[in-house]
């Protein structure tokens, strides 16, 4: 369970082996420690007390912290999830040789596949009432399948050989795709293009919040398989940029947070904004939103499971990978 907290003020304690959430002194939410895999505060005037971070931690438990807009900036983890070292140091390696350029190649095509999926999903209930769109959606599909195949084209022993071309694959594609969202949203919802930090509008304020909460799902995930999140492949090492966190988070963007906000203003879905930012009541009912959907399952290697265990699963084979111990499959949502 990820449990939120996103009540200003709220103070978040232990009770014998339960942590305890209060409000204005009264108890709101009481969670087993063993019930939990991550806390995740999301609002400002929240506080901790010491004993429940040691049971926290004692439990594995990671404590995340998001901004008002989705912007992770701090995560409380126990050092001993970062105890291992073999596989640290075969990912670091990994980066020298093509085993760096296989997963780089791995995450942009499994970004791509599910953004096609998910304007598969979108449009087929299009086919026989929206012809036109339905046409011009298959259209914008085929064209990414297209500049999909590039990826195979392109051979180096090293990712920093063939970074610049993944790039303009994945550019290229995404761009398809951001026009084809704005396309099955007409009407819906004013989409002004993608933006990331500082978005005023409604749709993209709702990606990046979500995307807030996906990211410190994949981060989380990352620690637990043993792996370096500061030592990615697809993108470029930079002072606080955890790179392997941005590479693996291109495989659930559009499976976790894209669905859900195209559904939801599909739906009619209005959402309010206070100083450019969701409000603190679209916040909660987004989180949950965004909570539900990664309880829900997809196939995976032949059998069901939820998408919270997909992620997990997913850092592991990544570590497994490094390590020479397996393949590496990008994961691909179905539709």
């Amino acid at each position: 369970m990820n449990l939120i907290i996103n009540n200003y003020g709220s103070f978040i304690g232990k009770k014998s082996e339960r942590l305890v959430v209060k409000e204005n002194g009264k108890v709101v939410q009481e969670v087993p420690f063993f019930d939990l895999t991550q806390v995740t505060v999301t609002t400002g005037g929240a506080s901790l007390s010491s004993d429940a971070i040691k049971m926290c931690m004692e439990h594995g438990v990671q404590i995340n912290f998001l901004s008002s807009s989705g912007q992770p900036y701090a995560k409380i983890s126990s050092p001993q999830l970062t105890a291992t070292v073999q596989t640290r140091r075969e990912q670091l390696m990994a980066y020298l040789d093509q085993r760096g350029v296989v997963l780089a190649r791995a995450f942009v095509a499994g970004k791509i596949k599910n953004q096609l999926n998910t304007l598969k999903y979108f449009s087929k209930h299009r086919k026989e009432a929206q012809r036109e769109t339905y046409a011009q959606i298959m259209a914008a599909v085929k064209k990414m399948e297209e500049i999909c195949s590039e990826l195979d084209t392109y051979q180096g022993e090293k990712i920093d050989e063939l970074r610049g071309q993944f790039l303009s694959v994945e550019g290229r594609a995404s761009a398809v795709y951001w026009g084809q969202v704005a396309l099955i949203l007409e009407g819906k919802v004013d989409f002004p293009g993608r933006e990331h930090r500082g978005a005023s509008d409604p749709f993209n304020a709702m990606l990046n919040y979500g995307y807030g909460i996906l990211y410190s799902q994949i981060w989380s995930a990352i620690i637990l398989a043993g792996l370096e999140p500061f030592a990615g492949f697809m993108h470029v090492d930079r002072p606080g940029k955890p790179s392997l966190v941005l590479d693996l988070i291109e495989e659930f963007r559009q499976p976790v947070v894209d669905r859900v906000v195209m559904a939801m203003f599909s739906k009619g879905y209005k959402v309010s904004l206070e100083e450019g930012k969701l409000s603190e009541e679209a916040r909660k009912e987004f989180a949950q939103k965004i909570l539900e959907r990664l309880e829900l399952t997809d196939n995976y290697e032949g059998q069901k499971c939820k998408l919270s265990t997909i992620i997990q699963r997913q850092a592991r084979s990544v570590a497994s990978f490094v390590r020479r111990e397996g393949k590496y499959r990008p994961f691909v949502g179905g539709w």
